[in-house]
């Protein structure tokens, strides 16, 4: 008993470590080969006072793999508690909203928190933007189908809660339109309006007429144009010319926000027909022509 309580001082004592450590549990370690870990980062005098401890505190079939954060001074009996506890450290990857599905991939791939070869090949806007939470080792494609889930539950929920009066055949048609309307304006209160203007658009049979869909026939996703777009450029022809085509674009140009899916669902209903930039991150808004082109002369100016 007396050297039990002798053990039992010693595995409560705080050790001397003084900035936090990680300790990584692969699946299959052996008490053994943990005993041997500690002592090797001086968090233990000797592999045999380990066991035994583990043993006495019967832990030593109750480790749980993960990756741990050990706290400064922590005791042995604290950190041994912890590697049986499955409070592992939560690692965190956020897919931004607007990129496109090859940017998010190449996102994913260069994670070396993450494991494995993307495998999976998602098509464009079918990944949603969000902060995903993981554990060191999980599989790159686990995000990935977390993303493509959690996009669909959302594109799901909000065409059940489409307004009326969207002139949209289907929940990928709004996905569209929320990708045209992520790619245009970063502002929120800006949201709703721009979706008008699409809409407005649509149902006059006016072309949509917007830059981004011309950068995605230009590039198709697969990086940043990285210049200014040419007066040239418009006259590309690809079905997501925007402006040689009338309509939507043949698919999405972007993975778009839950707020720009609701944007898209739920547009405002404003006369505008037109839009462009004010020089200050968000937009000037005109119902006609020529109103439009006394913004973009004040955007000139600017």
């Amino acid at each position: 008993m007396f050297l039990w309580r002798t053990v039992d001082r010693a595995l409560l004592k705080p050790l001397s470590y003084d900035k936090p450590l990680t300790f990584e549990l692969k699946k299959g370690t052996s008490a053994q080969s943990v005993a041997k870990e500690l002592v090797q980062k001086n968090l233990a005098p000797h592999p045999l006072f380990v066991r035994l401890a583990m043993r006495f505190y019967g832990l030593d079939k109750n480790l749980k793999a993960g990756e741990y954060l050990l706290e400064p001074h922590m005791s042995l009996k604290d950190i041994l508690q912890k590697l049986t506890s499955g409070k592992v450290i939560i690692h965190k990857i956020t897919l931004v909203e607007g990129l496109t599905t090859a940017q998010m991939l190449a996102l994913i791939e260069k994670n070396k928190l993450l494991s494995g070869h993307i495998t999976e090949h998602p098509t464009e806007g079918e990944l949603l933007p969000e902060t995903y939470t993981f554990t060191k080792g999980e599989t790159k494609n686990a995000i990935i189908k977390r993303a493509k889930i959690q996009m669909q539950k959302t594109l799901d929920a909000l065409w059940q809660q489409r307004a009326e009066n969207v002139p949209l055949q289907n929940k990928e048609e709004l996905l569209i339109l929320a990708s045209l309307i992520e790619k245009e304006t970063g502002v929120n209160a800006e949201r709703g309006k721009v979706a008008s203007v699409f809409y407005n658009r649509l149902n006059i049979n006016m072309p949509l007429q917007t830059d981004p869909t011309v950068i995605y026939a230009l590039t198709l996703g697969q990086s940043a144009l990285n210049r200014p777009l040419k007066r040239k450029d418009l006259e590309i022809d690809s079905p997501y010319n925007t402006y040689k085509y009338k309509g939507l674009p043949p698919t999405p140009i972007c993975n778009p926000s839950v707020l720009a899916i609701q944007a898209a669902a739920n547009p405002e209903t404003t006369p505008y027909f037109y839009f462009v930039a004010d020089g200050n991150g968000g937009h000037r808004f005109a119902k006609s022509l020529s109103e439009h082109n006394q913004n973009i002369r004040l955007w000139l100016q600017k």
